[in-house]
């Protein structure tokens, strides 16, 4: 009974040290966020190069946002800049990280059985206190967490890119997820700057739940020739007040990610599509290709 009531209060203690696994942009803007909320943070990956794009892609992240944040106060920004940046490690063995981590946020790549791999990994390395979280955006957190004994301490934590500047964060939690564990998720988030939304481990959680069909039928318009691409986009900006419409916004996301989620044969939701699986033939993946569904000046 005592070591029980011992764990349940070593779980909602709040969160100190953060260990984020994979530096890829995800994860190096978990990281970021996290440095600059005053958290000591770990970045592992096993790659070195990506390591060290991730931790110049930080650097610069944070000088950006010093000069915007404290433009009338340059010193103060120079102490943000250097305060961040003292709080972030980055290493490719995770071993001394997980032994004192409060929790794991997991970002790398969809791929359901090295995640469970992983987890499972984690496990038997991190203190009983350690919360588990994945940052999976269409997997269900049950089955990436389904080889874990410490399943009152898992949860998802679905962040948003670009995580510096998407303001959402889903907190997810599957039915062994403790009341401890769930507040604990959600007051870090609140910690890191982030407006949280509960939800059960469904497919998609919330907004992807809701996006996956709104893209998949876009798609499928413009492939049964109903419109164009233009005119969707234009009808879903004037028609409805969405900031940017559903074409527009794969070129944002990556069309290449699209194709990536709804291949996955782990997706319930999944959509296959000719166009797009042409589009990434072609190299045409948006933005960060330059073209997409429109062009792009790439700098």
């Amino acid at each position: 009974m005592f070591s029980k009531v011992l764990i349940r209060t070593m779980s909602s203690q709040p969160i100190k040290e953060v260990v984020v696994m994979g530096g890829g942009l995800m994860g190096t803007g978990i990281a970021q966020i996290s440095a600059q909320s005053n958290h000591k943070i770990t970045l592992i990956d096993l790659n070195q190069e990506i390591l060290n794009k991730a931790e110049k892609r930080i650097n610069d992240s944070i000088k950006r946002v010093a000069k915007k944040s404290y433009k009338d106060d340059p010193k103060a920004g120079e102490d943000f800049i250097a305060a961040s940046l003292t709080n972030i490690s980055f290493a490719t063995n995770a071993e001394s990280a997980l032994a004192t981590a409060d929790i794991i946020v997991e970002a790398i790549t969809e791929v359901l059985p090295l995640k469970q791999k992983l987890f499972k990994q984690w496990d038997g390395m991190c203190p009983e206190r350690t919360i588990f979280a994945t940052n999976t955006s269409f997997l269900k957190v049950g089955d990436v967490m389904k080889d874990v004994a410490r399943l009152d301490r898992c949860g998802g934590l679905h962040f948003f890119n670009p995580v510096p500047v998407m303001k959402l964060l889903e907190v997810v939690r599957i039915p062994q997820t403790s009341d401890e564990t769930f507040a604990g998720m959600s007051a870090w988030g609140k910690a890191i700057g982030k407006y949280t939304v509960a939800c059960k481990d469904t497919e998609g959680f919330i907004v992807n739940r809701l996006v996956g069909p709104y893209i998949g039928d876009a798609i499928a318009m413009v492939e049964r020739g109903d419109a164009t691409y233009q005119d969707v986009d234009a009808a879903v900006k004037l028609g409805l007040g969405y900031p940017m419409g559903p074409f527009e916004l794969l070129d944002y996301t990556g069309i290449d990610l699209h194709k990536h989620i709804n291949d996955n044969p782990d997706f319930p939701l999944k959509r296959p599509s000719k166009l797009i699986d042409q589009m990434v033939a072609e190299g045409k993946l948006g933005m960060k290709t330059g073209e997409g569904f429109y062009k792009y000046n790439k700098k």
